[in-house]
């Protein structure tokens, strides 16, 4: 009854996060709680060499899991779902959309998944002193310059997929300032971006003489809690085309899925982090002092509230997984059986454990695209293994497991070289939706005690849920931290796993095998050509 109440007054709060692989919407109620959800599965296209998605497939992707969110809502309260407390939307962090001065986009979406800005990404690092990754969308936009492509000159606004759904439903310009790191970079100390580096930067492309300035293409940065405009008519029809959700919502600012992430598993104080794994893996790491030095493999981006966080992010995870998992499925389909997924899944899951900690000397290598931290634009998913190696089902799947989480670790042994204290590491993502196994796996790689909330299955989108309703709850002077630990967290359940030695020695053994066997890699991008 509360729950029926709760929808039919407006009091609920909705997330909708754009994935990978899948858009979600999670609704919660007062108590914060899932209520319902909806989604959509969706796939990034390689179209002229460039990873990408189409509009069309974002609206549609959208209002499908819309749609959906709102038929589950009637199914299990008998109420439709029309008026709604706040929102937000999140995505994928970086990447490239050029909006011009009507708003339309100039060039095709470029994803974060892209490793074609190689030579802006150096020269920025080194211009600013400053670690620039290539899924950077500054990184982008310095490419597409060096690259002297014709609409660069026509940019009126750059943004990130969020930061673009956000402004065609609400007209606001604006994104949060953990979506803005994965950007430009922020200056610790305003909140906003950093004032000496865009001065560089427009020196830096000033022979060009385009009609702009970098600061006055990029988006407003709003911190968690600060609002972010209202749902237009035209943005509810747009999300809801039958009508039904009305407009005047407001909206929080958008964040990308690192951010909704640490929300989600209450990593925003120093020394808490939470590896989120899904079809990629990034670490984030939330800092009580600043590291040593620049480093190519981390990247230096910020809380939803702006403290800074360093961020370990390989483009590639779970793909691997995934598309053996459609094998074993066809291979079930061709002896008559109808297999069901989920249970396809939980077999690979646990036949892992049942493998040698090393991996029956198997090393594998899950790069379908390129993986930066390891030196590689391209990537070509690969198995080797040598006459001595014990090769069967449990350690074939070990070995996917660890390499799922071989690149992270290579970035994670940076900061345990820097000292970086982390006091509770959360994990997060499909990669842990099976109990314990990717759990253990990553106390495996971390040589850490990883903890799973009962919420982690919710990921992105509930915390981007969590931070509408801190818009529209939050006390006077009541900071993001506090919110969270006193009103969300408190009693929540945990699970928590300490890393056991065998293992942790297992995987050290396997990374050893994984380090040296990229020459192979390597090789196998350079003659597999397409």
């Amino acid at each position: 009854m509360n729950e029926a109440k709760d929808i039919a007054q407006g009091r609920c709060c909705l997330g909708i996060e754009l994935g990978s692989t899948r858009i979600k919407a999670v609704l919660i109620g007062s108590d914060h709680s899932p209520l319902a959800s909806g989604e959509h599965s969706w796939e990034n296209r390689l179209e002229d060499g460039i990873w990408s998605y189409r509009m069309e497939d974002v609206w549609t992707g959208l209002q499908k899991a819309y749609a959906k969110l709102r038929g589950n809502v009637f199914t299990q309260y008998g109420v439709e779902l029309t008026s709604i407390a706040a929102m937000g939307f999140s995505a994928m962090m970086h990447g490239y959309m050029a909006l011009d001065k009507n708003g339309e986009l100039l060039v095709p979406f470029r994803t974060w998944r892209n490793t074609i800005t190689g030579q802006a990404a150096r020269i920025l690092t080194e211009r600013f002193q400053f670690n620039i990754p290539q899924r950077w969308s500054i990184a982008h936009l310095y490419q597409a310059i060096l690259n002297d492509e014709e609409h660069v000159k026509d940019i009126r606004c750059l943004t990130t997929l969020a930061g673009y759904v956000h402004y065609r439903l609400t007209g606001c310009q604006a994104i949060g300032v953990g979506e803005a790191s994965g950007m430009f970079p922020i200056d610790s100390r305003t909140g906003d971006y950093d004032q000496t580096m865009a001065d560089a930067f427009d020196a830096l492309v000033a022979e060009k003489h385009y009609p702009w300035k970098i600061r006055e293409i990029l988006p407003q940065v709003l911190h968690a809690g600060q609002p972010a405009g209202t749902l237009t008519p035209e943005g509810a029809k747009l999300l809801d085309p039958a009508g039904l959700l009305s407009p005047g919502v407001p909206l929080a600012p958008p964040e990308g899925d690192a951010g909704t992430g640490m929300v989600a598993t209450n990593t925003v104080v120093p020394c808490t982090g939470n590896v989120s794994a899904g079809t990629s893996v990034f670490a984030m790491i939330v800092l009580e002092k600043p590291l040593s030095k620049v480093y190519s493999e981390i990247d230096m981006v910020t809380t939803p509230s702006g403290q800074p966080v360093a961020m370990v992010h390989c483009n590639n995870c779970t793909n691997e997984i995934n598309a053996w998992a459609q094998v074993f499925k066809g291979f079930l389909e061709a002896l008559g059986q109808v297999p069901d997924m989920d249970t396809v899944f939980s077999a690979m899951f646990h036949s892992a454990l049942a493998g040698r900690e090393d991996a029956g000397g198997l090393t594998l290598y899950n790069y379908l695209s390129g993986e930066p931290i390891s030196g590689l634009m391209e990537g070509r998913p690969l198995l080797v293994r040598t006459p001595w190696s014990q090769f069967d089902f449990p350690n074939f799947m070990r070995a996917h497991l660890y390499s799922a989480l071989a690149t992270l670790k290579i970035g994670m042994d940076l900061l345990s070289e820097e000292h970086v204290a982390v006091h509770r590491l959360m994990g997060h993502g499909g990669f842990f939706k099976t109990p314990e196994v990717g759990q253990r796996i990553l106390a495996a790689a971390t040589a850490t005690c990883v903890s799973v909330m009962e919420t982690a299955g919710e990921g992105g989108p509930w915390g981007m849920a969590l931070l509408a309703a801190y818009l529209v709850e939050k006390k006077s002077g009541q900071s993001l931290e506090d919110y969270l630990d006193n009103q969300i967290f408190a009693g929540q359940t945990v699970v928590t796993l300490e890393p056991r030695q065998q293992d942790v020695e297992g995987f050290n053994q396997f990374m050893r095998q994984y380090r040296c066997g990229l020459a192979v890699e390597r090789q196998a991008v350079e003659s597999l050509k397409a």
